[in-house]
Protein backbone atom coordinates (compact mmCIF):
# COMPACT_ATOMS: atom_id res chain seq x y z
CA UNK A 1 0.00 0.00 0.00
CA UNK A 2 1.16 3.33 -0.93
CA UNK A 3 0.74 7.15 0.85
CA UNK A 4 -1.18 9.66 -0.82
CA UNK A 5 -2.72 13.00 -0.44
CA UNK A 6 -5.64 14.09 -2.43
CA UNK A 7 -6.18 17.62 -2.29
CA UNK A 8 -10.16 18.77 -3.04
CA UNK A 9 -11.37 22.29 -3.64
CA UNK A 10 -15.23 22.45 -3.08
CA UNK A 11 -17.92 25.19 -4.18
CA UNK A 12 -17.58 27.30 -1.55
CA UNK A 13 -21.54 28.52 -1.10
CA UNK A 14 -22.39 24.80 0.29
CA UNK A 15 -23.25 24.62 3.99
CA UNK A 16 -21.48 22.10 7.00
CA UNK A 17 -23.82 19.40 6.77
CA UNK A 18 -22.99 19.34 2.64
CA UNK A 19 -19.46 19.53 3.06
CA UNK A 20 -19.79 16.34 5.82
CA UNK A 21 -20.96 14.91 3.26
CA UNK A 22 -19.14 15.25 0.58
CA UNK A 23 -16.08 13.93 2.86
CA UNK A 24 -18.18 11.13 4.23
CA UNK A 25 -18.63 9.54 0.67
CA UNK A 26 -14.84 9.76 0.05
CA UNK A 27 -13.56 8.68 3.07
CA UNK A 28 -16.04 5.70 2.83
CA UNK A 29 -14.57 5.00 -0.62
CA UNK A 30 -10.65 5.25 0.19
CA UNK A 31 -11.65 2.72 3.57
CA UNK A 32 -13.31 -0.02 1.10
CA UNK A 33 -9.54 -0.71 -0.02
CA UNK A 34 -7.27 1.81 2.39
CA UNK A 35 -7.32 3.79 5.21
CA UNK A 36 -7.74 7.50 5.97
CA UNK A 37 -5.11 8.78 8.39
CA UNK A 38 -6.25 12.36 8.29
CA UNK A 39 -8.64 14.79 6.73
CA UNK A 40 -7.99 17.89 6.61
CA UNK A 41 -10.24 21.11 6.45
CA UNK A 42 -8.63 24.15 5.53
CA UNK A 43 -11.49 26.31 5.12
CA UNK A 44 -12.70 29.06 2.64
CA UNK A 45 -9.47 30.43 0.69
CA UNK A 46 -9.41 33.08 -2.51
CA UNK A 47 -8.20 31.12 -5.47
CA UNK A 48 -5.41 32.09 -7.63
CA UNK A 49 -7.89 32.35 -10.60
CA UNK A 50 -11.16 31.74 -11.66
CA UNK A 51 -12.59 27.94 -11.56
CA UNK A 52 -16.00 27.50 -12.58
CA UNK A 53 -17.18 30.86 -11.91
CA UNK A 54 -16.22 30.64 -8.42
CA UNK A 55 -13.02 32.78 -6.98
CA UNK A 56 -13.02 31.26 -3.87
CA UNK A 57 -12.88 27.92 -2.23
CA UNK A 58 -13.37 25.27 0.22
CA UNK A 59 -9.94 23.44 0.81
CA UNK A 60 -10.07 19.68 2.21
CA UNK A 61 -6.82 17.49 2.46
CA UNK A 62 -7.12 14.37 2.62
CA UNK A 63 -4.33 11.86 3.89
CA UNK A 64 -4.65 7.79 3.01
CA UNK A 65 -3.08 4.57 2.37
CA UNK A 66 -4.42 2.98 -0.19
CA UNK A 67 -3.60 0.31 -3.11
CA UNK A 68 -2.61 2.11 -6.71
CA UNK A 69 -6.08 0.40 -8.08
CA UNK A 70 -8.49 2.33 -6.15
CA UNK A 71 -6.95 6.32 -7.45
CA UNK A 72 -8.98 6.30 -10.83
CA UNK A 73 -11.66 4.99 -9.42
CA UNK A 74 -11.59 8.01 -6.45
CA UNK A 75 -11.14 10.52 -9.28
CA UNK A 76 -13.60 9.21 -11.47
CA UNK A 77 -16.23 10.20 -8.05
CA UNK A 78 -14.62 13.73 -7.68
CA UNK A 79 -15.25 14.44 -11.58
CA UNK A 80 -18.95 13.23 -11.17
CA UNK A 81 -19.72 15.65 -8.39
CA UNK A 82 -20.52 18.83 -9.39
CA UNK A 83 -19.56 20.30 -6.08
CA UNK A 84 -16.01 19.01 -6.39
CA UNK A 85 -14.08 22.08 -8.75
CA UNK A 86 -10.58 20.80 -9.01
CA UNK A 87 -8.81 18.32 -7.14
CA UNK A 88 -5.42 16.48 -7.14
CA UNK A 89 -4.02 13.16 -6.19
CA UNK A 90 -0.20 12.93 -5.33
CA UNK A 91 2.03 9.78 -3.95
CA UNK A 92 3.65 10.93 -1.08
CA UNK A 93 7.35 9.64 -1.24
CA UNK A 94 8.85 8.00 2.40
Amino acid sequence: MNDYESVIIIRPNLDEVEIEGIITKITDLINQNGEVTKVDKMGVKRLAYEISKCKEGYYIVIYFEADPSIISELERNYRINENIIKFITIRKDD
